[in-house]
This record gives structure tokens, sequence and C-alpha cells, in this order.
């Protein structure tokens, strides 16, 4: 019975740890979510190692038998940006912690916050995706007409990354697509907004639509990891960023090129 509570609590450790990490927290972070949590069990030794790509746990009550070290290791496939599911399980660690609950409504609690449904891909798409870009287009110095340009192609970008992401397409693809897709809008609208006597600088416009595909969370992590001394995490989220903005660049960067050999287009 020692035993079956003992792996419980790992495996209850692990599945909080795991949905920190699939959420974008930091890797200090989920390896000190691990060890109160098991600590606050009567768990002598709790010794977690946590990249972006797995985790792996073990624990001991320090006694003479080799049947009370337990572990376990979960790999991790996929990752988004949730921080609210990271905050939601910040919050049951401390609850656990400070009382006796119980280790199946610890569970239940922790299947409710993976289930949580973030908002809706409308919202996503016209909050995260158009607002943003477009103000990252005035950042850059653009000007009305380049924010709704951005406005528009952020948001359908973001409707294309969540159904890109929903089939479970590679992340490096993805960000072509969405590279691209910002490139050739952007450019298509250029060839639309003369009609209507308006001047759309184009490269003002890809550079606030391509800004919600910046890895900045991932960027913030690997400094965050490398400082904590986590270097092993650290240089992955590291090369995970440069990947992810290489993708970016390469779809951008095709899409300039066909329409400057073919069509002699300029962003000057």
């Amino acid at each position: 019975m020692i035993s079956t509570n003992r792996k419980k609590t790992l495996i209850m450790a692990l599945y909080a740890g795991e949905i920190m990490l699939k959420n974008g927290a930091e890797t200090y972070r989920v390896e000190d979510t691990i060890i109160r949590l098991c600590k606050s069990r009567n768990y002598q030794y709790v010794e977690p190692y946590v990249t972006p790509t797995g985790i792996f746990v073990s624990v001991d009550t320090k006694g003479e038998s080799q049947d009370e070290i337990v572990t376990y290791i979960k790999r991790i496939k996929s990752r988004r940006i949730n921080l609210n599911k990271v905050a939601e399980v910040n919050n049951f660690s401390r609850n656990f912690v400070e009382s006796n609950m119980d280790l199946k409504e610890a569970m239940t609690m922790l299947k409710d916050i993976d289930k949580l449904k973030s908002f809706s891909k409308h919202i996503d798409a016209f909050l995260g995706g158009g607002v943003a870009s477009g103000f990252f287009a005035l950042l850059f110095g653009g000007d009305m007409p380049a924010f709704l340009g951005a406005f528009i192609i952020g948001s359908i970008i973001s409707y294309i990354l969540t159904y890109l992401n929903s089939m479970e397409f590679p992340p490096f693809l993805s960000n072509i697509c969405g590279g691209a897709v910002a490139a050739g809008l952007a450019i298509l609208i250029s060839y639309v907004t003369p009609l209507i006597n308006i001047t759309l600088d184009v490269d003002k416009v890809i550079t606030g639509s391509i800004m919600v595909m910046v890895p900045g969370v991932a960027i913030t992590n690997a400094v965050r990891d490398s400082i904590a001394g986590d270097l092993v995490a650290g240089l992955a989220r590291a090369v995970e960023a440069i990947i992810i903005a290489t993708s970016i660049a390469v779809g951008v960067g095709f899409i300039l090129t066909l329409w400057q050999i073919m069509l002699g287009g300029s962003l000057s």
C-alpha cells in the first residue's frame, strides 16, 4: 500500500510538471514544483531532471530496501504557450503542499486544469494576431494603412497556424507557411491599395505580421534557464528559437525572391 501511494504521488507530481512544461513554463519552475509536491508527502530524496522534451524523476524514502526507489520518465512531444495553465498548476501546488489533499482529488484537479480551454480561435486571431500585428507595424514606423494591412494578415496567419497545429503539422513547416502567407498577402494588398489612392509599405506590413510568430517566450526561457544553471535546457530552447526564426525568414524570403524575379518587385 505504501509503495502504491508512493507511485501515485510521483505520477501526480510528474503530471503537474508535464502540464507546466507543455504550456511554456521554465525548466527550474517545473523542477521546483515536482520537488515541493513530493517532499510535502515526506519524501526525503527527490531528484527531477527536466529538459524541454522530457522529465526524469526519482524519489526515495531513504530506507534500506532498493524497492523504495521509484523512477519515472515522461516524454514531452509537443509544446505550446498557455501561461494560464502554468499559473493554475502553481496555485494547485500551493494548495496541495499546505493541505492534506487526497491524491485522487489532486489528479482530478490536474486533469481539469489540463482540459482548460483557451480563448476561442476567433478571439485569438483578432486580439492575439490582428491587433498585435497592427500595433507592431505602427511600432516599426508604419502608418494607418500599414496597421490595417498587418491587422488583416496577422488575423489570417493566426487562423492558419491554429489549424496547422490542430493537424499536428511540424512547427518548422508551419512557420514557413506563416512567413510565406505574410509576404504573399502583403504583396497582394500592395497591388490593390493604389486603386483607392493608398500607398502601402510592404516591409512594415510584413514585419508587423510575422511578429505573432516570433518565439519571444522561447528566447526568454532560454535566457532564464541558462542563468539558473540549466545549460542543457537553455541551449535547447535557444536552438528552438533560432529554428523558428529561421523558418519564418525562409518563408518570407522565398516569396519576396519570387516577387522580385517574376514581377520585378522591390521593398524600396
